[in-house]
């Protein structure tokens, strides 16, 4: 099985920037941008998707609008993609999560990296 949190925790090289003097007001916002930035993609790839199956005649957007999935592949494969997407957005929780598990620093050295965040 995937493992999805880990797969979403993937860091760039460096210190993250931080534009913030409150940890808890950056988490907030960095979480806010994972979600708008999941949001205005889906959109926009669902806007181009209508437009092309009504384009073609082969399904309105009120047929879109009222679709009920109809087997437990779809739910499963629906669950998949929730546990992908809440693992992109709560990627900043897990990694902060992952640097206080690490056994190279002790707590005041964690503290104070998250204090400067």
């Amino acid at each position: 099985m995937i493992d999805y949190i880990k797969l979403a925790s993937s860091k760039s090289k460096g210190k993250r920037p931080y534009f913030h003097d409150d940890p808890a007001v950056e988490r907030v916002l960095n979480v806010t941008m994972a979600i708008a930035g999941e949001l205005a993609v889906t959109r926009e790839r669902m806007d181009s998707i209508e437009r092309i199956l009504e384009s073609k005649g082969l399904v309105t957007r009120e047929e879109i609008e009222n679709y009920v999935p109809n087997s437990e592949e779809i739910e499963i494969q629906r669950q998949t993609w929730h546990s992908e997407y809440i693992s992109r957005v709560l990627r900043i929780i897990q990694q902060e999560m992952e640097e206080m598990e690490n056994p190279d620093k002790s707590i005041e050295e964690i503290a104070n990296d998250i204090n400067e965040m």
